[in-house]
């Protein structure tokens, strides 16, 4: 998703990971992924949320909402969500949130200390100004409320590919290896990237931290895209990965250049 504005279970064994996942149990955004690292993440996401949000009703604040929610279903039967969003398609498209604001997750401001939990998925990657965003967020979140964001690697393989490729090329890429064939479209993605310094893992930490924002969990994993690619398109993928694994044998340290996204929660501290 993209925009200039814009889960107490424990996480299931790797094993009933690969199982099918039934719907009335976990929302489509969970559904839609390919069994791999990216499920596995989200799936420890939802049993994290279940167990550190508070009993009862919650506040919920979706900084750029579409048609799908990364909410597991049993939070989001207990929420009320506010989704605000510039894109006008976006908020039509949106069929979960009990209020639905068109307008820039950069300029839009509540009241401190609203929402128990804020949510900012596949969204900051597309802000010029991920720093007037992280500041709104702070401010709006309670005492131990938590902040969900989900985002690309800007150091990863597809990180760099996005950030110095042109917009065509996704759109391209998202049509003939994906297989979206409305994509690019109004209200579509892909979206244009900005990815802004604060998009980086170490980055945003640092910047949560000196704003009173506590690391609870966090993940790079490897993006869908790598499984999607090795079921449509084996020959393609058998070829990008093995230049990940080239690559990887020449940097230091433990480095998978294939992930390419990455899941943080922080929590706000307070009493």
């Amino acid at each position: 998703m993209n925009r200039s504005l814009a889960l107490a279970t424990r996480p299931a064994p790797l094993t009933e990971l690969s199982m099918p996942v039934p719907a009335e149990i976990h929302p489509k955004s969970l559904l839609a992924l390919p069994p791999g690292e990216a499920k596995q993440s989200l799936l420890t996401v939802h049993s994290i949320l279940e167990a550190r949000l508070p009993a009862g009703p919650l506040s919920i604040y979706e900084a750029g909402g579409g048609s799908t929610s990364y909410l597991p279903l049993g939070v989001l039967r207990r929420s009320h969500v506010t989704v605000v969003d510039i894109d006008a398609d976006q908020i039509r498209n949106n069929s979960y949130a009990q209020e639905a604001i068109l307008g820039d997750i950069q300029t839009h401001r509540f009241p401190p200390q609203r929402f128990d939990l804020i949510i900012c998925y596949n969204v900051i990657e597309h802000i010029p100004d991920v720093e007037a965003v992280l500041s709104g967020f702070c401010e709006a979140l309670k005492p131990n409320g938590l902040l969900l964001i989900g985002a690309p690697n800007p150091k990863s393989l597809s990180g760099i590919v996005t950030k110095y490729s042109p917009h065509w090329f996704h759109v391209w890429f998202y049509r003939h290896v994906r297989g979206e064939k409305h994509a690019g479209l109004p209200g579509e993605a892909p979206f244009p990237t900005h990815f802004h310094p604060l998009v980086t893992l170490g980055n945003l930490e640092a910047f949560a931290a000196g704003r009173g924002l506590q690391v609870i969990y966090r993940k790079k994993y490897e993006s869908p895209r790598y499984p999607e690619m090795r079921r449509r398109k084996p020959l393609l993928a058998a070829m990008i990965d093995a230049g990940a694994k080239t690559i990887n044998a020449l940097l230091p340290g433990k480095i998978d250049v294939r992930h390419g996204d990455y899941h943080v929660i922080l929590r706000k501290l307070g009493s």
